[in-house]
């Protein structure tokens, strides 16, 4: 199995990115995605998560109503359109797959991508 994050980079405050993630080795439908994210001294933290066919999301406060997570099962990829940045979401954001279900922990994920880093200034 391999998860390939795409689309991070340096942006300013306010502005919006999209990373995506493109999976291989899996079926993709069967597996909820999450994306997490590790700031510089942090723990690695839940972001959002969908569910295998798209029809549940969920989102940690911190982005709700900012950030949209959505799949494309045709193309093997999860999306992750970041809007409205702030400094604060600063960190490498990591895709991540899962069997159970959305869940929030790192621990219950079972696939994990390499990471990208998004840098938002002020």
């Amino acid at each position: 199995v391999q998860l390939v994050e795409s689309g991070g980079g340096l942006v300013q405050a306010g502005g919006s990115l999209r990373l995506s993630c493109a999976a291989s080795g899996l079926t993709f439908s069967n597996y909820a995605m999450g994306w997490f994210r590790q700031a510089p001294g942090k723990e690695r933290e839940f972001v959002a998560a969908v569910s295998g066919y798209g029809s549940r999301t969920e989102y940690a406060d911190s982005v709700k109503g900012r950030f949209t997570i959505s799949r494309d099962n045709a193309k093997n990829t999860a999306y992750l359109q970041m809007n409205s940045l702030k400094p604060e979401d600063t960190a490498v954001y990591y895709c991540a797959a899962n069997f159970k279900g959305l869940r929030y922990r790192v621990p219950e994920y079972d696939y994990w991508g390499q990471g990208t880093r998004v840098t938002v200034s002020s």
